[in-house]
């Protein structure tokens, strides 16, 4: 079968065969190949409930593979914006939260290894830990705890 005569179902099989996706990210997917009498959300439906598609584990592979990286404010961010539900994101931001100031520590120490020693270096590393997506209460904990290594 060639590309342009795959029906929608194969293409999103396809799609979830490579990685996994959320509801509104693969009905963006599919969107632009469906035709009129194609029903995208009957189709999506019926990989819900064949477990070929779930938020849930959507939501569970992006925290798992961008908290070592990134701050909550980061995750909870890009979920929105792939559609996950609000309660999975809040059941996310949960999880990620307990391990939020060990993987804040570890970006911050990757890429300065040691702390400020001005108010501007301590700026220029608050930026970047913001940058991440890590909140304020936790970039000053990171920093103060820095400061305090130096000190000692």
């Amino acid at each position: 079968m060639s590309a342009p005569d795959k029906s929608l179902r194969q293409r999103a099989l396809d799609y979830l065969a490579k990685r996994e996706y959320s509801y509104v990210e693969l009905w963006q997917k599919l969107k632009p190949f469906a035709e009129e009498n194609d029903d995208i959300p009957a189709l999506l439906e019926d990989f819900k409930k064949r477990g070929w598609l779930s938020d849930a584990r959507f939501t569970e592979q992006i925290v798992h593979a961008r908290q070592a990286k990134f701050g909550s404010a980061r995750i909870a961010h890009e979920l929105r914006e792939k559609g996950v539900a609000d309660h999975l994101i809040a059941d996310a931001m949960e999880q990620v939260k307990d391990k939020e100031l060990e993987n804040a520590t570890e970006v911050w120490h990757k890429k300065f290894k040691t702390g400020p020693k001005s108010r501007e270096e301590w700026a220029k590393q608050a930026r970047f830990l913001q940058g991440r997506g890590f909140g304020f209460d936790m970039i000053k904990k990171v920093l103060n705890a820095a400061e305090t290594e130096e000190n000692d």
